[in-house]
Order: structure tokens, then C-alpha cells, then sequence
């Protein structure tokens, strides 16, 4: 009988159409999992897999779960790196780690798409529209505006360069962030405070770490404008939750778009989801069909590099 090569978190079917799989059909039995599991029902799906794919950091796997896991050999993750991982542990049982590429400008597309969402109030007359309304809101222009970006990075960068375009002023945080690096993205380098202060959009861009939780919280929130909105396509926890709900609840600032969470899938019954002045988005920066056919085709390969005793993509490993 073949082993089992399980692909994690297929939430939309897609691995098997946007990759090449017949070089592993021989070799291994295939299960695609289009649901989230945790804890005992992971393991139980996971019993027999010596090859598990995973889709970022959907799915984690602390030392306690692969401990719970003896035939796993091998764990692909897409994306090269995986703050879900426990990679000291995974080396320690003998279960080698590789990724993938595949991250580009996508994420910084939909920072740009929910901005002017927020700015326009798209999702708020859409929703009129199917009901049978006509021109219920005032939006406003971005040109002009000024967008705040909490992290000057690749991702940062490419934010400013789409908000270029729309002939935004920006200004950038970061605790090392020099003038010389903000000046060369079109961005002035200002104090955290003055970012929170002046901005009409702040937009996040940090990786998560020890020392960027709970990096906005209500401190940040309270000097916003109240015709400002925050913008989260990083990390849930980067932002106090709970200080966002209070901000949101009594109108501290104009709204907000969220792309990620402290627990994914959003529980059904998260206060959020009842909130009118927030946009929800699950977890989609990433989600293109360009992006997912450079994961799961480079993790064919990555799986074929494995069984060939072939060198395997490093992970990076993550900060804090």
C-alpha cells in the first residue's frame, strides 16, 4: 500500500487542478483536506501521512503534534518561511521541512482594493444595491490623503509604490526605519505618533513577533482621526483586538479593514462580524491563482527532491 501524502487546507479545491501531481500519483496515496482541523482530528486525518502540505500558516504543528505523528517524513509548506512550524522540534524527529515561493505584489493589491473600498463605501452600497437602493453614502478621494505605513518592507514598499499612483502623501514607522530608507520608497520617516496622528489611512506591515504584539493598541487608536481608517493585512495579533472593538464600537475612528485575526477561520460568533463600520476579509493577501499554482507546483518538486535525496528549499526562520 503507498503512503499517504496529505495536502492541509484546501479551503477552495484548487491544489489538484493548479499543479502537476501524476509524477506522485505512482508513489503515494493523495487526500485533500478542504477543511480546518486542530488537535485530535488533525492527528487522526494525519496518521498515516509520511508527506504533509501545508498552506502557510493555516495549520501548526508545535512539538506536541509532531510528536503525535511517527510516519511523517516530510513537511512542505508554501511560502519560505513558517512562524507555525516548530522547526527545532521537527529536525529533532526526523521530519525534514522545505517551502516554496510564490509571494509577490498580491498582498499589496488588496491593501490598495480595501482602501478605496473604505473610501468609496463599496461594500456598503453594494449590499443597498441588492436591496433595491441608489447612492446612500459620501465617499472620498485618495488623492491627497495621507496613508501611515506601520513597516517599510517588501510588503510596505510595494504599498507605497501602488499608492504613488494614486498621489498619496505617505509617511512610515518602523523602529529602525532612517529617512535615507522612507525617502527611497517616496515616503517621509515620522514618529510613531505622528504617524497614528496625521495619517487617514494606516496601513500595517510588520511581521509578527514578540516584540510587534499588541504593537497598535488603544493608545494608537485614541490619537487617530476619527475619519481615519486602520488597515490590517499583516498579522491579527499586531493589533489589540479588543481596543480595535472599543474604537469601532464607539466611533473612535471611521472604520477598518481586516485581512487577518487572532484565531483563523474567525469563529462564527466573533464580535466582529457584527460590527457595520469593518471589512472582512478571510485571510485572502495571498489567495491568486498565480500564487497557488507557484506553491503547489514547486511542492510537487519539493516532494520529488525529497524521495530523489536531492538538497531541499531551507526555510527562513522566523523572527521573535
Amino acid at each position: 500500500m503507498a503512503p499517504t501524502l496529505t495536502i492541509l487546507d484546501d479551503y477552495q479545491n484548487a491544489a489538484l487542478d493548479l499543479a502537476d501531481w501524476s509524477p506522485l500519483r505512482e508513489r503515494y496515496e493523495i487526500d485533500v483536506v478542504d477543511e480546518h482541523l486542530e488537535g485530535d482530528a488533525l492527528v487522526e486525518r494525519l496518521a498515516g501521512s509520511r508527506v504533509v502540505v501545508a498552506m502557510r500558516e493555516r495549520t501548526a504543528f508545535p512539538e506536541a503534534i509532531l510528536l503525535r505523528l511517527p510516519e511523517l517524513r516530510l513537511l512542505v509548506t508554501t511560502g519560505m518561511a513558517n512562524a507555525a512550524i516548530d522547526l527545532e522540534a521537527a529536525a529533532r524527529l526526523g521530519i525534514a521541512v522545505s517551502g516554496t515561493t510564490g509571494s509577490g505584489r498580491e498582498v499589496a493589491e488588496l491593501t490598495l482594493g480595501v482602501m478605496i473600498s473604505l473610501a468609496r463605501h463599496i461594500t456598503v452600497e453594494d449590499r443597498s444595491m441588492h436591496e433595491g437602493g441608489w447612492q446612500t453614502t459620501l465617499g472620498t478621494a485618495l488623492a491627497g490623503k495621507t496613508l501611515g505605513l506601520v513597516g517599510l518592507g517588501k510588503q510596505g514598499a510595494l504599498v507605497a509604490e501602488l499608492a504613488r499612483a494614486f498621489r498619496m502623501r505617505i509617511v512610515a514607522w518602523s523602529p529602525h526605519l532612517t529617512p535615507e530608507r522612507a525617502a527611497e520608497h517616496g515616503a517621509e520617516a515620522v514618529t510613531k505618533e505622528a504617524l497614528f496622528e496625521t495619517s487617514d489611512f494606516v496601513s500595517i506591515h510588520v511581521p509578527l513577533t514578540e516584540s510587534t504584539r499588541w504593537l497598535v493598541g488603544a493608545e494608537e487608536l485614541a490619537v487617530m482621526k476619527e475619519s481615519a481608517y486602520l488597515v490590517n493585512t499583516s498579522r491579527g495579533p499586531v493589533v489589540d483586538t479588543e481596543a480595535l472593538l472599543m474604537a469601532l464600537m464607539v466611533d473612535t475612528i471611521a472604520g477598518a479593514a481586516l485581512d487577518v485575526y487572532d484565531v483563523e477561520p474567525l469563529p462564527a460568533d466573533d464580535p466582529l462580524r457584527k460590527l457595520d463600520n469593518v471589512l472582512l476579509i478571510p485571510h485572502l493577501g495571498y489567495v491568486t491563482r498565480e500564487v497557488y499554482a507557484v506553491f503547489y507546483g514547486e511542492a510537487v518538486e519539493d516532494v520529488l527532491a525529497f524521495d530523489a535525496g536531492e538538497e531541499l528549499r531551507s526555510l527562513v526562520p522566523s523572527a521573535g
